[in-house]
């Protein structure tokens, strides 16, 4: 049976659509999840939902508790799992209000757990496809339908944070091929991975970071507020997509064959 997980990002805490909506505390074995977590429908399936950074984003994105959010998602029984994005675009094409569909990511984390397992048993989870394609197919497909201005691929290259990048920084990231930047993505995909949950994220363009001559740099008002005018289209995608997602036999779903050591 299919049951999305929705992790909101910045800007995006969890949908008023959800029908039926109870919130509930949930415990884990990594401590507390980012905020209560809301259970109800979309469009007739079930859906448990997380803000990612709880509630008036509170939790700065290196202090997120990554594992306990996609643990209790796993636990809640969750198959698939949309999260959304805040993210700067580093390509001309990518303008501020587009949405991105990444396929590709770059870590350049270097504070946060990535894995469930430690000590005696470890895991080296294949991440050479990291997004699950056909989840991404159905997001990407749905916004073409609901005619949404949308690239349905990219890379994202993940950085620690809070801060901005420099402008140096920006343009590394441009020379090594990446097309968007976020805080966010990295370690949440990776744990989806090791949990064996579809995982695909429906990324916003909020600006150009800092390497654009002829734009502002960003700042955390722009972002803001470019995801409250995000969040009327996001839920028009799902509200169409949720429909078309199905309990497949997906390779994401067996991750962990072959992996553990």
């Amino acid at each position: 049976m299919v049951k999305i997980g929705i992790i909101g990002g910045s800007g995006i805490a969890s949908p008023a659509i959800i029908e039926h909506a109870k919130r509930m505390k949930k415990h884990t074995p990594y401590g507390p999840t980012s905020d209560l977590i809301t259970m109800g429908k979309i469009a007739g399936v079930d859906v448990v939902a997380i803000p990612r950074h709880g509630d008036n984003h509170r939790i700065y994105p290196s202090a997120v508790n990554f594992r306990a959010n996609v643990w209790a998602l796993k636990d809640l029984g969750v198959t698939h799992i949309i999260a959304t994005s805040a993210c700067g675009s580093l390509r001309e094409e990518i303008q501020p209000g587009h949405l991105i569909f990444p396929d590709q990511f770059i870590d350049r984390t270097t504070k946060r757990a990535q894995s469930f397992y430690e000590g005696h048993e470890f895991c080296h989870i294949s991440m050479a496809y990291p997004f699950c394609p056909t989840l991404r197919k159905i997001l990407a497909g749905t916004a073409d339908e609901l005619k949404i201005v949308s690239h349905t691929k990219g890379t994202v290259v993940t950085v620690e944070g809070p801060r901005f990048s420099t402008k140096a920084e920006s343009k590394m990231f441009q020379s090594w091929g990446a097309d968007i930047i976020n805080m966010s993505t990295v370690p949440e995909v990776v744990l989806a991975r090791e949990a064996e949950i579809c995982y695909a994220v429906i990324a916003l363009s909020t600006d150009y970071d800092c390497w654009h001559e002829s734009e502002e740099a960003v700042t955390w008002e722009m972002i803001v507020s470019r995801m409250k005018e995000f969040q009327e289209r996001f839920n028009r995608i799902i509200l169409a997509a949720i429909p078309k997602i199905k309990d497949d036999d997906c390779s994401c779903r067996h991750a962990l064959k072959g992996a553990m050591v």
